[in-house]
């Protein structure tokens, strides 16, 4: 799953008042559509390596509501369509921490060769460091996750601290289309 960036996080917390009331802001991703052409496919372990239309590679696991995967070939066009967005949620003092993951995988309707994954994790992160002279902020979560980046607005950073708790919800999902499959 892809994470936001740093200065979109602290750009949703920095807008957020310095009070004891719920605080949570929505951070609309991108839905991007991209092409791509089948350069492998694992059956075994129902994995698909693309070539994207700018050359680049990636590797999919194709879950097995897609029903015609075993007729998948190399040298298919595979049509994909990725949306992502971001909810954080300022935490109350003393409330307990989350790290939660779910996920969906609905084929499409009359067999066609098309479906839709999608997931969503939340998780509690600590702001962990703050560094004014870069700027930069430094989160940190369950299972040794971290994230850090550099921020744009140093304005943004007078308005959190270290210690600062936030609930952070990703959710995603992929609609793909087996183009030339018939």
């Amino acid at each position: 799953m892809r994470t936001a960036s740093g200065f979109l996080v602290l750009c949703a917390l920095a807008s957020a008042p310095v009070a004891t009331a719920q605080v949570s802001k929505t951070l609309t991703g991108e839905t991007t559509t991209v092409t791509a052409t089948v350069e492998a496919v694992e059956q075994s372990s129902r994995e698909v390596t693309l070539k994207k239309e700018d050359g680049t590679y990636e590797v999919l696991k194709v879950p097995a509501t897609v029903k015609k995967f075993d007729q998948l070939k190399v040298g298919d066009t595979l049509k994909i369509r990725y949306y992502e967005n971001i909810v954080l949620r300022l935490k109350e003092p003393g409330e307990a921490d989350v790290d939660t993951t779910s996920k969906s995988k609905t084929p499409a309707a009359g067999g066609q060769s098309a479906g839709t994954m999608a997931a969503q994790r939340t998780i509690t992160a600590t702001i962990t460091a703050i560094d004014p002279k870069v700027p930069s902020i430094t989160f940190t979560g369950p299972n040794k996750w971290s994230y850090s980046s550099k921020v744009e607005d140093t304005k943004a950073l007078a308005k959190v601290k270290v210690g600062d708790r936030v609930d952070i919800t990703w959710t995603a999902a992929t609609l793909m289309s087996f183009e030339s499959l018939k």
